[in-house]
């Protein structure tokens, strides 16, 4: 009887390997192998709430610098720079160049109604944001979005890091010196302006796996205005970033799956994708 026991959990533990195994090889093969490329978002609207759009206000602003919780933040963000092996991730210090390169994002696909916080904590003025933002009807805007918002406000980025576009209050939120990063958050800004039904759109990313294809479209318009500009350098940076960025997203969907697994799968998603970047890349 205990012979039988352990053959059957053995054989259990040998079933659950090879299932393990099976997603592994899963997750690599959909990290690099088509599901990114690159597809820009085609812009078929031009929602522009007028009431976020103020003359007297920049489209970009930073934070002052608070060299002690800047430093905070840095340590802070210590594990994503090692996950992502670049230095330059959560440093709270954004750079005039990711800066321009941005802005001239956001103003080549008529984004001008985006605020872009460049390590900045504004509370306040993100709720005024909310309430002005008619473009999401207000039921998710008063109800996700408040609790976006509120999150924003309690567990401030300025110290947590966390690169981000709340698209209930249209801003994106920067703490990386990384432009890969900045125009993934401004591609999240052009997603939603398309979408008819913005506010539905932004709540159901809170869903299992639903936020594989929101971030897809993003990752997908970024490889795409890289490689328009010919530039082979930044090309390699946005997918040695990009992907494995996109593995974090696979490997939490995958471990909704297998609940049991989901650290090894998130880890391995992500050495997935420095892999698929490495070896796509020009």
């Amino acid at each position: 009887m205990i012979w039988e026991l352990n053959f059957t959990r053995r054989a259990t533990g040998e079933a659950r390997g090879v299932y393990s195994l099976a997603v592994v090889f899963f997750l690599f093969q959909l990290v690099g192998c088509g599901v990114l490329r690159p597809d820009p978002i085609v812009r078929h609207r031009n929602n522009l709430p007028s009431d976020l759009i103020a003359d007297e206000e920049p489209m970009l602003e930073r934070g002052k610098k608070r060299p002690i919780i800047d430093a905070f933040g840095w340590v802070w963000g210590i594990p994503s720079k090692i996950l992502f092996w670049n230095r330059r991730i959560e440093s709270h210090s954004i750079s005039p160049e990711t800066e321009l390169l941005l802005q001239d994002y956001l103003i080549e696909n008529d984004l001008v109604d985006v605020k872009v916080r460049l390590n900045q904590y504004r509370p306040l003025d993100d709720w005024r944001r909310l309430t002005r933002n008619k473009s999401v009807a207000w039921p998710w805007r008063y109800t996700f979005g408040a609790v976006a918002t509120l999150g924003e406000t309690v567990i401030p980025g300025r110290l947590f890091g966390g690169d981000h576009y709340n698209p209930y209050t249209a801003t994106i939120h920067l703490y990386s010196d990384v432009p890969a990063i900045a125009y993934h958050e401004g591609a999240h800004a052009k997603d939603f302006s398309n979408r008819e039904y913005p506010g539905t759109y932004a709540a159901l990313y809170v869903l299992p796996i639903v936020p594989l294809w929101h971030e897809r479209t993003a990752t997908n318009d970024v490889l795409a205005y890289v490689r328009d500009r010919g530039d082979p350098q930044s090309q390699r940076e946005a997918m040695h970033v990009l992907y494995p960025a996109y593995g974090t997203y696979v490997g939490n969907a995958a471990g909704t799956l297998l609940p049991t697994a989901s650290t090894p799968l998130y880890l391995a998603s992500v050495i997935a994708g420095h892999v698929a970047a490495r070896r796509e890349a020009p």
